[in-house]
């Protein structure tokens, strides 16, 4: 039954459903149809926007204190996973509460836009980002970029005998040397990315192959923390969580290190963090403004000048935390956003395969 067009129902700050029950049922979603809002109201002082955020609570909190400060215009952040999100709003529909939606990968922002549940991004906003990294369309804005990576534990392996492909994971030589969380939204597009370039049958060989092969962790914190204490040889992760694993630990705490796979490999994919303005928002000068200020120069320079964001920025000349790989350094799969697909086949894959 569809929730109350009067109020969300999550509980403030939190979406309900635990991962592996939200990708199952991401595996079987239905078609939403929604309205497209025209109102255009002007963005006043007091106004309110709420945010559905599966960005990190530190980088959004950085973020909308900032945007507050700059423009007066609060913003309310009701957290969850990308997936959760994505669900969410297409059971609301029309009526969701949310002004702006704000995601770690693409493909969420892919389903909304497939469910026309999505505003246009104004075009000056496009403008101030690599127009591959957006939505097709411009439906989506993209804000900040991670790449997948492989982190390893130099006492368990050798570098030189490290895989040059994400695909060796699920040779028979990995067994009991690799972790991944396949319930992390974080691994959705991933698997839409082998699914793009190795087509279904073999996406779903390769998942059937890391089952057999590899420990399981919910999450790539859990990933990274496993391989970093040494209890796995290696992890497939984000970038994001190795660079903050080592800032809290330093580096007498540091006992692992991450590796690209070969120049061009699926394993090197870059995922999009982005964000959109809700069709239905009744808030749309507002939610725009505050899409604009995401990929801002001063913005984005504040991301990557913390000690909080480990994404690469997307706004042109805005150079990335100096624990990063430099951007020039990186050699991902040619894979466009729009490829990875929405979701929905990787999570339908991942559960044939025993997964989630």
């Amino acid at each position: 039954m569809p929730p109350s067009p009067l109020a969300p129902t999550f509980p403030p700050d939190r979406f309900p459903l635990d991962r592996r029950t939200l990708l199952r049922h991401l595996a079987a979603l239905a078609p939403v149809a929604a309205g497209l809002a025209t109102s255009r109201r002007a963005a006043a002082a007091t106004e309110t926007l709420t945010l559905y955020s599966a960005q990190h609570s530190q980088v959004v909190k950085m973020l909308t204190t900032a945007f507050t400060t700059e423009t007066g215009i609060a913003v309310q952040v009701h957290s969850g996973e990308g997936p959760e999100i994505a669900d969410q709003i297409l059971r609301e529909g029309s009526s969701s509460p949310a002004d702006v939606v704000f995601v770690e990968n693409s493909p969420e922002l892919v389903l909304l836009a497939e469910h026309n549940l999505l505003a246009p991004v104004a075009a000056a906003t496009l403008a101030m980002v690599p127009r591959q990294d957006s939505g097709t369309g411009g439906r989506w804005l993209g804000v900040l970029a991670r790449q997948n990576v492989l982190a390893w534990n130099p006492s368990l392996i050798n570098e030189q005998d490290l895989p040059r492909s994400l695909l060796d994971l699920a040779l028979p030589a990995w067994k009991g040397k690799v972790a991944i969380a396949p319930s992390d939204a974080d691994f959705l597009p991933l698997v839409g990315a082998v699914i793009h370039a190795e087509g279904r049958d073999k996406a779903l060989a390769w998942l059937k192959g890391l089952k057999a092969n590899a420990k399981l962790y919910d999450d790539d914190e859990g990933v990274v923390a496993a391989v970093n204490r040494g209890s796995v040889a290696t992890g497939v992760i984000n970038n994001y969580y190795w660079a903050r694993l080592a800032t809290e630990l330093g580096a007498n705490g540091t006992h692992s290190r991450i590796a690209h796979f070969a120049p061009g490999d699926i394993g090197n994919l870059i995922n999009i963090s982005g964000a959109a303005v809700l069709a239905s928002s009744r808030h749309q000068e507002a939610a725009q403004r505050f899409l604009a200020f995401l990929v801002s120069r001063p913005a984005q320079e504040m991301l990557a000048k913390s000690s909080v964001d480990y994404e690469y920025p997307l706004a042109p000349g805005v150079a990335p935390n100096p624990m990063l790989t430099p951007a020039a350094d990186l050699r991902p799969p040619a894979i466009a956003p729009a490829a990875l697909g929405d979701d929905r086949e990787s999570a339908t894959l991942l559960q044939e395969a025993g997964l989630i």
